[in-house]
């Protein structure tokens, strides 16, 4: 029987609706004690949330990720591994894209392999730069050839937009979709959503916590400009500005504070909360390092908003400005402020160095 943390996303593949999210374990979000964070691995199975996102780009991520299965296995058994499901991604190069062959796919795939110490990927999330180069619809259709081959279970796409989705679903069958999609950012509503709807492909969010600027650590707190020791937060204030700018996001957390008070709990599971009773999301990427607010994070499914909780909320969205236009269309734009931030070769040579050291990398696919 499913319990609250759990969902199907086909009649056999089940995940946590916690997605442990892996991005912040690559590096540019400070040091990483890498023991401390594969060990704390364990913390999170054992609280339930059994679904790990990572990517080939992010750097000894999925390293990280395999050495927990291991030891998971060796101390729980098998069977425990089993339950274990691992979110990675495909993000060829933008410089690669108009020569892709199957070998580069095959080489990539077989890379994450290794590196996660599986014989068969759980679910690959392919990601494609841009629209103007053809080849996505051949290389996804790669990648469902290594999934007839076994290599690949479930196949999924990340920053796709609706247009898109729409035509690569009818070439292959995609299981998820991983968006960012927040309270901030109400892009994947309305023509994505029917379209995943539609296709039986099921949302996954990241950006639901604005990389930390949806928690009680900005409540009233001056606006603090553009400057940030991360990416992530760069990002995340990128998006605040399309929202409205911050007096409206200020106007946001002392809503959701308001809200969290009634419920006993902080502005990150009114967050949380709100995407997870979004029927159209079925798993919300949380990104962390270590395991010390794990029972915070669980204390979503300890409460519900009412319609006078939505209704509060939805208010302060009626005033929002943005973001606008398709999913991910702000982040392609390699000439505007969303795109000059993004990392668009972080796989350039790595795909026939199986084995071989890798240079220092980091993404925000």
């Amino acid at each position: 029987m499913l319990t609250p943390l759990q969902i199907n996303l086909r009649p056999t593949y089940e995940i946590s609706r916690i997605t442990k999210g892996g991005w912040q374990l690559a590096g540019d979000h400070g040091t990483v004690e890498q023991s401390r964070a594969v060990n704390d691995m364990i913390a999170f199975y054992d609280a339930g949330i059994t679904t790990f996102d990572c990517a080939d780009i992010y750097k000894g991520v999925e390293e990280m990720i395999g050495e927990f299965l291991l030891k998971l296995k060796n101390r729980r058994g098998a069977a425990a591994m089993a339950k274990v499901k691992v979110h990675t991604k495909y993000v060829p190069d933008i410089a690669q894209l108009a020569t892709l062959s199957k070998r580069d796919v095959s080489a990539t795939i077989d890379r994450s392999l290794q590196r996660l110490g599986l014989e068969r990927l759980d679910l690959v999330q392919f990601h494609w730069w841009d629209y103007s180069v053809p080849g996505y619809l051949k290389a996804v259709g790669f990648l469902d050839e290594l999934r007839r081959d076994g290599k690949i279970d479930q196949i999924g796409v990340t920053n796709f937009d609706a247009e898109h989705l729409a035509e690569i679903c009818t070439a292959v069958d995609i299981t998820s979709a991983q968006i960012q999609y927040s309270l901030l950012d109400q892009r994947p509503a309305g023509s994505f959503a029917s379209v995943a709807k539609n296709n039986n492909v099921h949302l996954l969010t990241y950006g639901s916590l604005a990389g930390g600027f949806l928690t009680d650590r900005w409540l009233g707190v001056c606006d603090p400009g553009f400057e940030f020791e991360n990416r992530s937060l760069v990002k995340y204030r990128l998006i605040i500005e399309e929202f409205g700018g911050w007096g409206l996001f200020l106007d946001l957390l002392s809503t959701m504070r308001a809200i969290a008070d009634r419920h006993g709990v902080g502005i990150d599971a009114i967050a949380i909360r709100s995407m997870l009773e979004n029927s159209d999301v079925a798993s919300v990427i949380v990104g962390a390092r270590y395991a010390e607010r794990i029972l915070a994070t669980l204390g979503v499914f300890g409460f519900s908003l009412d319609v006078d909780d939505k209704a509060k909320i939805a208010a302060v969205l009626s005033k929002a400005k943005g973001p606008e236009g398709p999913v991910f269309a702000l982040e392609r734009d390699k000439f505007g402020i969303h795109g000059q931030i993004m990392k668009y070769n972080l796989n350039a040579g790595d795909q026939a160095l199986m084995g071989q050291p890798e240079k220092v990398t980091e993404s925000s696919v």
